[in-house]
């Protein structure tokens, strides 16, 4: 599997990609055949069901631990300094990749609440050996629904979203921003990084994967999103947000065994309710 290589300052500003011809044909090329209607709503319709297919084939073993967020996000570590103000919700947490390090690292929370729509994920989740009865509430849930976070009994002060919205359909990406802004108390920080506009895996897609503009299907029926700066800054400013940060971040994707080595593009941002 491609290790992802973190170099450089965490946020490097750039315009959106300058497509060189051949990749301007490339996505050109996307648009001669979409994803039929048909099979774009039973996608969105089997969402659930093409997630807990991924972590049934893949088990734990697909994405690795997320040590680098520490890095990019200094506020996890100013929270969980923090005794009284240090509630954390993890939305789409998968098999826990971003919350595990997190306590490896000796990080300690009031409360973390973890959810998925996967209940394979939600299994796999609770499944390892840091899962703490206690200090952890993992559930499954569609975040895209009133009332997602039903099981979240306390005001929650930092909420991640990392690699998570892009499996979204777009229709649903406000009611996505506006229940996590409604699960936030005062002064709460949302935590946001995923797919950037015209990054390489976008433009990797062949004709027959494109459902609309910049949704993608993958080969195991799950969907990938790629977002601008102003995308994003737009939806969460929407729902009534403060944009603290929110920039292109470049990184590239190495395995150096397969003599890989691949430019990325993130959108990373922090926002906060006011």
């Amino acid at each position: 599997m491609s290790e992802l290589i973190e170099n450089g300052t965490s946020s490097v500003e750039h315009v959106a990609k300058r497509l060189t011809s051949e990749e301007i044909d490339r996505m050109k090329a996307q648009n001669s055949r979409l994803v039929s209607e048909f099979r774009a709503n039973q996608l969105e319709r089997d969402a659930k069901k093409h997630w807990d297919l991924f972590y049934k084939r893949n088990d734990t073993r697909f994405f690795k631990d997320r040590h680098w967020t520490t890095r990019e996000f200094d506020e996890l570590v100013d929270l969980a300094s923090k005794e009284n103000q240090n509630v954390f919700l993890e939305v789409g947490c998968g098999v826990g990749n971003f919350v595990y390090p997190l306590v490896e690292d000796g990080l300690k929370f009031r409360k973390i609440f973890a959810c998925d729509l996967s209940t394979r994920a939600i299994e796999l989740f609770k499944s390892h050996a840091l899962y703490d009865l206690d200090t952890m509430k993992a559930f499954q849930t569609d975040v895209t629904l009133e009332n997602c976070f039903s099981e979240i009994n306390c005001p929650v002060n930092i909420t991640t979203l990392i690699f998570v919205l892009s499996a979204i359909h777009p229709d649903k990406f406000h009611k996505v921003a506006q229940n996590i802004y409604n699960a936030l108390d005062t002064g709460g920080i949302l935590l946001f990084r995923d797919y950037g506009l015209y990054d390489m895996a976008q433009l990797r897609f062949k004709p027959g994967h494109k459902i609309s503009e910049n949704l993608y299907m993958r080969q195991d029926g799950t969907r990938s999103y790629y977002f601008s700066t102003e995308k994003v800054a737009d939806l969460f400013v929407s729902v009534g947000f403060q944009i603290l940060s929110c920039d292109y971040v470049q990184r590239r994707t190495v395995n150096l065994k397969e003599n890989i080595d691949v430019p990325r593009i993130f959108v990373q941002a922090k926002f906060k309710k006011s």
